[in-house]
């Protein structure tokens, strides 16, 4: 984290000081993090073997499996926000609906997952309305205050345009002034241009309190793994290019060239036994490798607490034996889903704090997160479930059981009309008078 004391001013001698230990941590992390989610990995840059020797460069994305696997787990059903006043319900469907926050999320959390955090900016468009965005931590920071509370003070982004020259622009709680890095750090603005939110705007989400990504504690062992099944990948083109050995005889060059052509091996001379015609095998450590390769696997599932849910046996499992498979991965997402409490807390309380906002500034407040895990579903067992629940539990109870049920009051609602009795009422026939 970069932190200053809170009265401090940003003078382009400090952001500059800034910016170079932001450009350091790009250098030395996160571009590894992001060579690694996009298949870049550290064998691909290793020394290049002599051009006699099988030279494999194999790449096992692990990372990329593990991040996409999580994400999908954890935001496969999007986030819905609740509030128990219609009008905040219906301004947050609108900013949801309008940024494509569904996606914004996802994205967002694939960035934390990578590189332990990112960042979501909020500002107006030329229509005047709420905008978000995210941004990965390679295009961005942010400054906090040393108190305990840590206090964003200033929100930093920065970008290339296409003739390679570097701009970027600052925020803090009042409003937002550009620079340009290229050629000299220096100013754009006069002064700072007001942006009308209360507090810095933009928001840190975080994966954890150590701000690790997910698959950052097992790259060493995708590392390793890399090397083990290109090295074997190595061994199979060598056994493809083995050396003929001929013992015992003199042949001439065209007596080889008949050989590999025909395929024919035709030595004459009376001391046949003493001639030795064999390939040269090296010693082969075929069930080394795969114990190797095995035992990596299943470490860097394990470390990384996210299941292989491409493994074989995964899916023979149901009921308690799928909850036990998934339990690390489960624990891991709740840690997730407190952090993303935390950040959409924050971005709320922002957004309504803008006079563009239609709802109170306080309204953030009131709204409820709900998220559901993206957890397979077994729906027969569920419905022998919930039918078993009949008269235990409440009607609620044995509905959330059901994950085809999205909203559990709803669907009492309907059930409620569905069994209220007809309300039409029950007429009499009219007969005339008797004659």
């Amino acid at each position: 984290m970069f932190r200053i004391p809170k009265e401090t001013e940003l003078t382009l001698v400090l952001l500059q000081e800034f910016l170079d230990k932001h450009r350091r941590e790009v250098n030395d992390r996160y571009q590894r993090l992001q060579d690694a989610y996009t298949s870049n990995h550290e064998i691909l840059r290793q020394r290049a073997k002599p051009e006699y020797k099988p030279d494999n460069r194999i790449v096992v994305n692990f990372p990329k499996y593990i991040v996409d696997t999580m994400n999908g787990f954890f935001l496969g059903n999007p986030i819905k926000v609740i509030s128990d006043d219609d009008n905040v319900s219906e301004f947050v469907e609108y900013l949801d609906q309008y940024n494509d926050q569904d996606d914004n999320n996802a994205e967002l959390s694939k960035l934390c997952s990578i590189f332990g955090h990112g960042f979501e900016m909020y500002y107006t468009d030329e229509n005047a309305e709420l905008c978000i965005t995210y941004l990965s931590p390679m295009e961005a920071f942010m400054i906090y205050d040393e108190s305990i509370i840590e206090r964003p003070l200033f929100f930093v982004r920065r970008y290339t345009d296409r003739q390679n020259i570097e701009y970027g622009s600052v925020s803090d709680g009042c409003g937002v002034r550009n620079f340009r890095v290229t050629g000299g750090l220096q100013w754009l603005d006069d002064d700072w241009i007001p942006h009308h939110f209360e507090g810095v705007p933009a928001v840190e989400y975080i994966e954890n309190a150590e701000r690790q990504g997910i698959f950052e504690p097992v790259l060493s062992m995708v590392n390793a793994y890399n090397k083990a099944v290109s090295e074997k990948a190595n061994d199979v083109d060598y056994f493809a290019d083995a050396y003929l050995k001929i013992l015992g005889a003199r042949l001439e060059e065209e007596d080889i060239a008949c050989i590999r052509d025909t395929r024919v091996i035709n030595l004459p001379g009376e001391d046949s036994e003493k001639i030795i015609v064999e390939f040269m095998d090296k010693p082969s450590n075929d069930a080394t490798q795969e114990n190797l390769l095995t035992r990596l696997e299943k470490l860097i599932f394990h470390i990384s607490m996210v299941a292989n849910i491409s493994d074989e046996n995964f899916g023979a499992s149901s009921g308690i034996a799928l909850k036990y498979k998934l339990q690390a991965m489960s624990n891991l997402e709740k840690t997730k889903e407190r952090k993303f409490t935390s950040g959409m807390n924050r971005r709320y309380k922002l957004l309504f704090s803008h006079p563009a906002s239609k709802v109170s500034k306080d309204a953030w407040v009131n709204l409820h997160y709900q998220f559901s895990p993206n957890f397979p579903a077994n729906l027969l067992e569920e419905a022998q479930i919930a039918a078993q629940m009949e008269g235990v539990v409440s009607k609620e109870t044995q509905l959330k059981v059901l994950s085809v049920v999205d909203n559990v009051k709803d669907e009492m609602e309907k059930l409620d009309e569905e069994n209220a009795p007809s309300t039409h009422p029950v007429t009499e026939p009219v007969f005339g008078d008797e004659q």
